[in-house]
């Protein structure tokens, strides 16, 4: 594996997040904690590998150009800016509902959780949006 696998690597993590989320929250619906915390701590250590892989990635190649032009931009550039806005927004909230769930709060953990789930949600699918657009459906003509 190189560098240049990263993406396809990060959006497999991003779709495995996506069904590890709505996995739990079916779990949780149903009452099957133990299903849910197995299922919410595996999004969360999926989502930590993906953030590593990331990183690593952009720490080697730098920023990849969406260069499809027309109708595919007028798509790419909302999902893109609203998914990075809500992926650093998702972090402390993660961290302000995991830490009530460790400390067995679960009043707490449930306020936040209605507003985590669908923001990482989110996130998690635009996620694998921005790299169909742009790895696969629209490849860059500057790809590195």
């Amino acid at each position: 594996m190189t560098v240049a696998d990263l993406p396809a690597v990060n959006a497999g993590l991003n779709s495995l997040c996506t069904l590890m989320l709505v996995a739990g929250w079916g779990f949780i619906r149903t009452e099957r904690k133990r299903a849910h915390i197995i299922c919410m701590v595996s999004a969360l250590v999926t989502s930590a590998l993906f953030l590593t892989s990331y990183l690593i990635y952009h720490f080697n190649v730098g920023s990849v150009r969406f260069t499809a032009e027309g109708w595919p931009r007028v798509i790419y550039f909302p999902i893109l800016i609203s998914h990075i806005i809500l992926a650093v927004a998702v972090v402390p909230m993660v961290i302000a509902t995991v830490i009530p769930a460790v400390r067995a709060r679960y009043d707490r953990h449930k306020f936040f959780a209605r507003w985590t789930l669908p923001v990482w949600l989110y996130v998690s699918v635009t996620g694998v949006l921005v790299y169909l657009m742009l790895y696969v459906w629209f490849p860059s003509t500057e790809r590195p």
